[in-house]
């Protein structure tokens, strides 16, 4: 897909662009500490029920 020479964003190069595009990326990649921990507990939970998953399986306690 081209698009037209006219078409294009203005190109806004500084000294302080880096600074910009810095802040732009903290913002969209900011996730708090709470949410990955709580993605990271259900794909482990979800995991460990699977089955035919691959690696070393976890040790069965035994019940006494």
């Amino acid at each position: 897909m081209k698009t037209e020479p006219g078409t294009l964003p203005d190109c806004h190069e500084g000294p302080d662009a880096f600074k910009r595009f810095d802040e732009e990326v903290r913002f969209l990649l900011s996730v708090p500490h709470s949410i990955l921990a709580r993605r990271a507990r259900a794909y482990k939970k979800k995991s460990a029920v699977n089955p035919n998953r691959r690696g070393p399986k976890p040790k069965l306690k035994p019940s006494t």
